[in-house]
C-alpha cells in the first residue's frame, strides 16, 4: 500500500470515528444539558454557598452522563419507532445506527461512574436522603425506556416520570446540601414539577401519528392532541400560580409561564390528524427555555442578594 493510500485510509478511519462520537454525543441532546445541570447546581449553591467536590461532580454528572443515560438509552430502545418519526436524526433526537446502541449505553455508564463515586463519597452518611433521591432519579431514567417497565408508554405516568427527570436533580441538590423543608420551597418544587409535566405533554403531541403507527402509547395518544395541549396549558398556568406562594422575588417567576402560554395557545385546538404541526410550537419552546432560564437565573441571584 502506498503512503498516500495509507494516509487516506487513516483519514477515513478518523472521520468515521469522529462521526460515531458525534452520534453518541447527539444522542444525549446537548441542547437540553443545561435543563438538568442547572437545577442541581442552583439548588446546591444557593443552599450551601460552596463550590466543592459535590458541586463539581454533581454538575458534571447532571450535565452530560445523566443526559446520555436518559436520552441515549431512550434512543436505543426507541430505534424502531424513531425510524418512522420525521423529526428524529437531529437536535430533537438521534437516529442511532444499531451498531452504536451498545456503545451509547456503555458511554453513559462509564462517564457516569466517576461522578457518582465522588457524589456518594462526598455526601457521606450525613445526608441519607440524598442517596434515596439519587437512586430514584437513576431508576426513573432507566424505567422510562427499558423493556419491562417502559414508563414512557404508560399515559400520565410518562409525563410524571419525564418531569421527575428534571426535578430530581434539584431535589438531589437540596438533599445533599441539607436544605430545610419549607412551604415556600415545596411550592417552588411543585411549580417546577407542573412545568415539567406540561413540557412533556406538549412535546408528546407532535408525535401522536408516529407513536400510533408504532403502537406506542403516550399521554397524547391516550387523551388526543387537543385535550393534551389544553392540559399542558393548564399545568403551566398552575405552575405560575404556585410561584405566588414562594419567597420574594419568587412570585415574579410566575410571570415567566406567560411566554409558554403564548407560544402554545395557537395549538389549543389542533386535532390528531394535524398534530405534527405542534412541532412548530415545540421548536419555539426549546428556544424559549434559554430566555426564560436566563431570567430565572437573574431572579435567583436577586433572591440570594435579598437573603445575604
Amino acid at each position: 500500500m502506498s503512503a498516500a493510500a495509507g494516509a487516506g485510509a487513516a483519514s477515513n478511519a478518523g472521520s468515521a470515528a469522529r462521526s460515531r462520537v458525534a452520534q453518541v454525543v447527539l444522542s444525549s441532546r446537548p441542547v437540553s444539558w443545561i435543563n438538568t445541570a442547572f437545577p442541581f447546581a442552583a439548588a446546591f449553591l444557593l443552599t450551601t454557598g460552596l463550590v466543592d467536590a459535590t458541586f463539581i461532580a454533581g454538575t458534571l454528572f447532571f450535565l452530560v452522563p445523566y443526559n446520555l443515560l436518559m436520552y441515549g438509552v431512550n434512543d436505543v430502545f426507541d430505534y424502531e419507532s424513531d425510524l418512522r418519526n420525521p423529526r428524529k436524526g437531529g437536535a430533537e433526537g438521534a437516529l442511532l445506527d444499531p451498531s452504536l446502541h451498545r456503545t451509547v449505553v456503555w458511554a453513559g455508564i462509564v462517564t457516569a461512574a466517576p461522578c457518582l463515586v465522588v457524589m456518594l463519597w462526598s455526601a457521606g452518611t450525613g445526608h441519607p436522603w440524598s442517596w434515596v433521591v439519587l437512586a430514584l432519579s437513576l431508576f426513573a431514567v432507566f424505567a422510562y425506556s427499558v423493556p419491562g417497565l417502559r414508563f414512557k408508554e404508560r399515559p400520565v405516568l410518562d409525563s410524571i416520570t419525564s418531569s421527575f427527570h428534571f426535578v430530581s436533580p434539584a431535589l438531589y441538590g437540596l438533599a445533599v446540601a441539607g436544605a430545610a423543608a419549607t412551604p415556600q420551597l415545596a411550592a417552588l418544587l411543585a411549580a417546577f414539577f407542573c412545568w415539567g409535566m406540561a413540557s412533556h405533554a406538549f412535546g408528546a403531541v407532535q408525535d401522536v401519528a408516529p407513536d400510533r403507527e408504532a403502537g406506542i402509547a403516550s399521554i397524547a395518544t391516550a387523551f388526543g392532541a387537543r385535550a393534551t395541549v389544553r392540559l399542558a396549558l393548564a399545568l403551566w398556568a398552575l405552575a405560575g400560580l404556585l410561584m405566588l406562594a414562594t419567597e420574594w422575588p419568587g412570585p415574579l417567576a410566575g410571570l415567566l409561564v406567560l411566554p409558554y402560554l403564548v407560544v402554545v395557545w395557537p395549538f389549543r385546538s389542533v386535532d390528531d390528524e394535524h398534530s405534527g404541526e405542534a412541532n412548530r410550537g415545540w421548536r419555539r419552546f426549546i428556544a424559549l427555555n434559554y430566555a426564560v432560564g436566563f431570567l430565572v437565573t437573574m431572579l435567583l441571584i436577586w433572591w440570594a442578594a435579598v437573603r445575604a
